[in-house]
């Protein structure tokens, strides 16, 4: 009785010194990076929301609070384990983008499902189940060996795992988070020795697509946007509206900007939508430059961490995962800002943690945890208990 005693007392020791070494071992400068941009964004949703019945900055606060706890309990679960339950995850958000397409469209895309008290956007669950499902299916792959990626039947088999959810999501549609897995498929890919004859020949293949796409593929609103993007005077009242209201307001805020509760685009209803697609816009016309580009900088440190984790990772199992997290948030932070600024075409993507959208707070506050939980197991000493 003693011994087992003994034995449980010193089982649970080893547990809280394994996770003492994990939390010491964890990059938090990820973390913080999350929490200034998720304050900054509370702070543009209370002035974007304010004196109006809109709920926006109430809800994403309780989002908040709840994303918290999910990120530490995801942490103390080894990501291999997490990994392992992936094919699973990859089902379930497989039959919910199936579903959702059939459900009432919101601003022309079947996309959400209504619970009435929430909205809950699976394409964005989705991001969590296809990085952790391929990277399973690639190391799967390179068991034995790692040029076995470059053998013609294993890559389209790593493809479809991407390829599938991504039709669905276009069918919604909804192209910018289309876009997105297609960034971090192809991160995850170069990460794992993809030979150069398939980004030659996939680089090729696009140049002769995209002229087709756009002729014989895209929607009408689709290529309004892209006409838009080329030239925004063309339609300054119509599907011009949106950029020519964000570039002034970004360019109104000039170095300090106006103010909070003072912006004339925000303010006057003129940006539209300013607790989504356009939070930017109302950081830089009320912010300033300086905050805005305190922004961008807490991107490029917070992408930079996410390499880094993928760098060091102990396995090629966190290299995939933490790799693809990196472009899931490379390119929302590109396409979002770049587009406020008309640098890129309107496509409605959310800018990470700042955003109004529980959907999207949840996914990337996941996505934060896993890479915390592979940087806080960087070292195998860790394990050895």
């Amino acid at each position: 009785l003693l011994g087992s005693r003994r034995e449980r007392k010193i089982g649970i020791c080893g547990v809280v010194n394994m996770k003492k070494k994990i939390l010491k071992n964890i990059d938090w400068g990820i973390f913080i990076c999350c929490i200034l941009l998720s304050i900054i964004g509370m702070i543009a949703l209370f002035s974007a929301t304010y004196d109006s019945e809109d709920t926006s900055l109430q809800r994403q606060l309780i989002w908040f609070v709840i994303c918290i706890p999910v990120v530490f309990i995801i942490i103390f679960i080894d990501y291999e384990a997490i990994a392992k339950i992936s094919p699973i995850l990859y089902g379930i958000v497989l039959i919910l983008l199936v579903i959702v397409l059939f459900t009432d469209p919101v601003n022309g895309a079947t996309s959400w499902f209504n619970l009435g008290f929430l909205s809950i956007q699976p394409a964005e669950f989705a991001k969590i189940a296809v990085i952790l499902f391929l990277a399973l299916v690639l190391c799967k792959i390179q068991e034995k060996g790692k040029n076995e990626i470059n053998r013609p039947t294993k890559l389209l088999i790593a493809l479809a795992v991407v390829a599938i959810p991504v039709l669905l999501i276009i069918k919604q549609p909804d192209y910018g988070t289309a876009a997105a897995f297609l960034v971090a498929t192809v991160m995850i890919l170069f990460t794992a020795g993809i030979n150069k004859k398939y980004i030659i020949g996939t680089i090729l293949l696009v140049v002769i697509a995209v002229p087709l796409l756009y002729f014989f593929v895209l929607p009408e609103h689709a290529k309004d946007r892209i006409e838009v993007f080329l030239n925004p005077e063309s339609d300054p009242r119509g599907s011009g509206y949106n950029l020519t209201q964000s570039k002034l307001a970004i360019g109104a805020g000039q170095l300090t900007g106006m103010g909070l509760l003072k912006g004339n685009q925000t303010q006057l209803g003129f940006l539209y939508p300013k607790t989504t697609d356009f939070i930017f816009s109302v950081i830089g016309e009320e912010m300033g430059f300086i905050v805005a580009g305190s922004v961008i900088i807490i991107y490029v440190i917070l992408i930079t961490k996410s390499i880094y984790v993928a760098k060091t990772a102990k396995d090629d199992l966190g290299t995939y995962i933490a790799i693809g997290i990196a472009g899931i948030f490379l390119f929302h932070m590109v396409e979002n800002i770049g587009m406020t600024m008309g640098l890129l075409p309107i496509t409605g993507v959310p800018l990470p943690f700042v955003s109004y959208g529980g959907s999207s707070l949840l996914t990337n506050f996941i996505l934060i945890a896993l890479l915390l939980n592979i940087s806080g197991r960087r070292q195998k000493a860790i394990f050895i208990e």
